[in-house]
């Protein structure tokens, strides 16, 4: 049995790519599941091959887990979709779409046609493969991302309520990072220097016997 060897890229990451052989009587969904063992996603999401022209123009559709949209309108299901039915052309090319929440779209070629399978191997089968799969970003990652932002917006909101200005931080520092604790300071030094005045007073008159001051007699 002849065997299909598919070059699969992404559409904005083409210099990460995988080359899968498979066989003309397997199905579009051995593909797709193909690829994910390939990439690490989960091939359970919703996705689509499109058969396509050179200039990746999207023509029919074939889907895994369709909506129901797309079921009313007899939509083609990769579980039932040979891969031999729909190569016309020795240089087949299809457009991928995979999870339409949050999708990635490859570029699958038809690169080479084997007329021989080798029994030792169990198709569908990972010939090359380059470059890492990007991450896919989790909802509540984002949404967590958009928390931490609002805050910090939150935070230059006050800021901005109290008339802050960036460069002031430079002008504390040039003062050895004393600011309103100086004044706080400088009037404990003053009341500490009026109490020190009336101790000198009582210091130069002294007190008599009777624990009366010196000062009365005068």
């Amino acid at each position: 049995m002849a065997i299909y060897r598919f070059r699969i890229s992404f559409e904005d990451y083409d210099d990460i790519t995988r080359e899968i052989d498979i066989k003309t009587n397997q199905t579009f969904e051995d593909l797709h599941r193909a690829i994910h063992r390939s990439t690490g996603y989960n091939a359970d999401k919703s996705s689509s091959f499109y058969v396509s022209t050179d200039n990746w123009i999207k023509g029919d559709e074939i889907a895994i887990h369709p909506s129901q949209r797309k079921i009313d309108n007899g939509v083609v299901l990769m579980e039932n979709s040979k891969l031999s039915n729909f190569i016309e052309d020795p240089h087949q090319k299809f457009y991928y779409i995979y999870n339409f929440d949050r999708p990635y779209d490859f570029h699958v070629e038809l690169i080479k046609i084997i007329l021989e399978n080798d029994p030792n191997i169990e198709y569908p089968y990972l010939v090359k493969s380059v470059g890492e799969a990007p991450k896919i970003i989790d909802k509540t990652n984002i949404g967590s991302i958009a928390a931490s932002s609002a805050a910090a917006d939150n935070d230059f909101d006050f800021l901005n309520e109290l008339d802050f200005v960036p460069e002031d931080v430079d002008e504390l520092e040039a003062m050895g990072g004393r600011g309103i604790n100086t004044q706080e300071e400088e009037g404990e030094e003053e009341e500490e220097d009026k109490d020190d005045e009336f101790s000198n007073d009582d210091e130069e008159y002294g007190t008599d016997d009777y624990g009366g001051n010196d000062k009365d007699d005068y």
